[in-house]
């Protein structure tokens, strides 16, 4: 019998078209038993296998916690911020995106002071700050670890490229697709219906540019085509051949030819007094 919660042929297409396998060229001693081999171009190669068996395992591990909102996620790296947003989205679990504020874990007098019971991180390397405070509490790790990545308090190492905007963004989804699987949420043999574009980060500046060039071509391209329009259909609007023409005309005269019918004269004000106002101060 076919295991269930093996790897599938369309998930390693995914992970290779994110490039979640690309590591970096330096390597640490914890992080060799994930690496596959060597380019020789020096960049090390990590075994989708091991990955694949880790995020099971986590998602394993995640399922075990019964309130989701004991699950906290954090990251630092802009990437890796809507992806944990629409992970708790569809999870139920809590997020830190941006800035960590040390002593969240550790000093009870803050106001938003946490007690989680599981922690997830994107980066071991910038997200340290929450990873030392969860050793001190004994609150377990899950973290996704690049090949030059320290895995020091961390307890299940999820081996994948965790700098690479897309790969972050198919590795949580993948994650959140598999926490969902196992609480039968969403069926195994059916695809979920949750687009993994939505787990990408999008530069703002890029969104904001778009928007611009949009709001400025739009105007010109239909000015263009209206001219093109009117010159194909060779319309002459300088001609008074038509009635249409010569009523503007006739009403264009009768309407500024004379002053209103009150009789009131515009060109001076009431009371017959001139005033300059040039040499008002």
């Amino acid at each position: 019998m076919a295991n269930p919660l093996a790897l599938k042929e369309e998930d390693v297409k995914m992970l290779l078209a994110a490039e979640s396998h690309k590591g970096t060229r330096n390597l640490d001693a914890q992080m060799a038993r994930y690496v596959w081999r060597r380019r020789q171009d020096g960049i090390y190669l990590l075994n989708l296998g091991k990955t694949w068996e880790k995020l099971t395992l986590a998602a394993r591990v995640i399922v075990t916690i019964e309130n989701p909102k004991d699950v906290i996620l954090v990251s630092a790296r802009p990437w890796g911020q809507r992806a944990i947003f629409k992970f708790a989205q569809y999870t139920g679990a809590s997020y830190i995106g941006g800035r960590y504020t040390p002593g969240t874990f550790t000093n009870q007098t803050q106001k938003k002071f946490l007690e989680p019971r599981l922690l997830i991180v994107t980066d071991p390397r910038t997200d340290h700050q929450p990873i030392r405070e969860a050793s001190y509490v004994n609150i377990p790790v899950i973290a996704f670890a690049d090949t030059d990545c320290p895995l020091t308090h961390v307890d299940i190492a999820i081996p994948c490229n965790n700098k690479g905007k897309n790969s972050v963004a198919l590795m949580y989804w993948l994650l959140a697709r598999e926490v969902l699987r196992m609480k039968a949420v969403i069926a195994r043999g059916s695809p979920w219906n949750i687009m993994v574009d939505l787990f990408m980060q999008r530069d703002e500046d890029a969104i904001k540019a778009e928007a611009e060039k949009a709001a400025q071509g739009a105007p010109a391209i239909e000015a263009d085509a209206g001219f093109v329009n009117d010159a194909a259909a060779g319309q002459d609007w300088g001609a008074a051949g038509d009635e249409n023409a010569a009523g503007y005309q006739a009403a264009d005269t009768t309407q500024w030819a004379s002053p209103p019918a009150g009789g009131d004269n515009w060109s001076a004000p009431q009371g017959g007094a001139v005033v300059d106002w040039g040499s008002q101060p």
